[in-house]
């Protein structure tokens, strides 16, 4: 019964000690948190209106862009495709092979240069 005591005692002491190293712990990393600035919204000027419009307007022009020129090579890219894998199937040597995937790649090539780069959305200042 004595060993049975101690050993209780023993357990209690660790389970509670570890509970307050835990709560500790905890306090301790709510308190290093570094707390985040509130930004507060400020109604924009009219010009940077103006300017946030203008940049949202050509931003849309060009986005419209790329997709129209993306339409545009989609049919020019498939048939490239078309005539490389009927290629492909009618070479028996390797070099054919080779020479039927680097004219495909230069008609991909070919087909993407007019696509214009992706344009940059506009932020908000």
């Amino acid at each position: 019964m004595r060993n049975f005591m101690i050993s209780f005692k023993r357990t209690i002491a660790v389970a509670t000690t570890a509970g307050l190293f835990a709560l500790v712990g905890v306090s301790g990393a709510q308190a290093a948190e570094p707390t985040t600035p509130v930004v507060k919204k400020v109604a924009l000027t009219p010009e940077q209106k103006a300017a946030f419009h203008a940049a949202r307007s050509a931003f849309k022009a060009a986005h419209e862009a790329r997709h129209a020129a993306a339409a545009v090579a989609k049919p020019a890219i498939a048939s490239a495709r078309a005539t490389f894998e009927a290629a492909r199937a009618a070479a028996t040597t390797p070099e054919a092979k080779k020479a039927a995937h680097d004219a495909f790649k230069a008609a991909v090539k070919t087909a993407r240069a007019g696509m214009p780069a992706k344009p940059v959305k506009p932020v908000r200042p």
